[in-house]
Parts: C-alpha cells; structure tokens; sequence
C-alpha cells in the first residue's frame, strides 16, 4: 500500500525548490560579480550609481566585488546549506529555509531604496515571501505530526 504523503512533506518539498532555486540564483549571480566586478558581462555596469545611497559606497560600492560576495554568502551558500538539510529531513532545515526567505525580503527591501522600482526586485521580494511562507506551513504541519506522534504513542497499549 502507497504511504499518504503527509502536508508537512509537501510543504517541505517546495521549500526544498526554493532554497535551490534561490541558492543557485545567487551563487550563479554572486560568482559572476565576483569574476567580472564591473558588471558589464551581467550588464549591470549601468547600475553602480545607484549604489552611492548606501553608507560607504565609496569604499565597498566602486564595483561589484563586495555585492558579489554578499550575494554569495547571504542568499547562495545559506539556501543551499538549507536545501541539503533539507533533503536530510533535520527541522533546522525547515527553520533556516523559513528564515532564508525572510532575508530574501531584507535584501530586496534595500534594492527597493536603492533602485527604481523594477520586475526582478519585485519578482524576487513575492519568491522570499513564498519561500518564508511555504517554511512557515512546513513547520505548522512538523508540529502538528509531532503532536500526533505523542498522542498515539500514550494511547493504550
């Protein structure tokens, strides 16, 4: 008989997606800024001007060094540690995948003063709001399965 996937792994499956989905995004873009700090293989080159409205543009913002190592280390390397836990099945998985979409929204609230308003940040803003959402349902549904597990572990025996 085929075992009934529960909310709790559907939840978890999704936010499987989004770690990796955004972890490779920002490896991907973070590794590019890092290679190419002009910008100009990404065609962002245009956009460092914009980057004066932050505190010590002109010492970390001259190019896209920095950026591309924040990138990287804040939404790349965490939702791929995320993603693998994961897979493991360990619930710091599912909380580190919840707060991960929750710096997702942080970081695009700083694109958000910094640029004009635009699709990708708009874009990126909704996908951490459904990836800290899908990890917040994931954990409802890990402790409702919990709680479940207890009841029917003190029932008669």
């Amino acid at each position: 008989m085929k075992k009934k996937s529960s909310p709790y792994n559907v939840f978890r499956i999704i936010l499987i997606f989004w770690t990796f989905f955004i972890g490779i995004g920002a490896v991907a873009g973070g590794l590019s800024m890092i290679i190419d700090p002009s910008g100009k293989v990404l065609g962002m080159d245009g956009m460092l001007p914009f980057f004066t409205a932050l505190p010590f543009s002109d010492v970390l913002f001259r190019d896209f060094l920095f950026s591309g190592i924040a990138l990287l280390t804040v939404n790349g390397l965490t939702n791929l540690t995320a993603a693998i836990l994961l897979l493991a099945k360990k619930k710091i998985g599912v909380i580190l995948g919840t707060v991960f979409g929750i710096t997702l929204m942080l970081w695009i609230c700083i694109q958000f003063y910094m640029f004009p308003l635009n699709f990708m940040s708009t874009a990126f803003f909704v996908f951490g709001a459904l990836q800290a959402l899908t990890g917040l349902f994931a954990l409802k549904f890990l402790q409702r399965e919990k709680q479940g597990e207890e009841t029917d572990s003190a029932g008669p025996q």
